[in-house]
């Protein structure tokens, strides 16, 4: 009978313990951004141009605490990348590299100028996020409407 109860006290001494030391604030954070196909090579976006479906962005972040996290996305039906994540409030990111990988539209497969990735600082609260600038893919033959 007292070995049961002891028993029970001290299960609930841990369990206090790990309630209160164990658990730490959950911070959340998102990155997004757009992929397109300047199908015109002009450096506008203009009515000829449209959004790259399934394109590859890798985003690289280091945290407050100095883990490098690398994370890779891909474009949905409107161009649109998200990375998201939730950590420790301690670990959150503190900068980040936002960069296209590759273009999986068969006219539209060459970087343009500007876009080889972008550098940038990560200071938001909990469940805001970041966009990052518009990474611009150009065909390999410019179509003869666009001359």
């Amino acid at each position: 009978m007292i070995t049961n109860r002891l028993k029970n006290m001290a299960m609930t001494v841990i369990l206090l313990l790990l309630f209160a030391f164990g658990s730490s604030i959950a911070w959340t954070g998102e990155i997004h951004g757009r992929v397109v196909c300047d199908v015109c090579a002009d450096s506008s976006i203009g009515p000829e141009d449209h959004v790259l479906q399934g394109a590859e962005v890798a985003v690289l972040c280091i945290t407050k605490s100095g883990e490098v996290l690398n994370y890779q996305a891909f474009t949905d039906s409107k161009g649109i990348y998200t990375v998201a994540e939730t950590m420790p409030e301690s670990d959150c990111w503190d900068a980040c590299l936002a960069r296209p990988i590759s273009s999986f539209n068969e006219h539209c497969t060459h970087l343009g100028k500007g876009s080889l990735g972008v550098k940038f600082s990560y200071n938001h609260p909990s469940g805001y996020s970041h966009t990052a600038r518009t990474f611009v893919y150009r065909p390999t033959d410019i179509p003869t409407y666009c001359i």
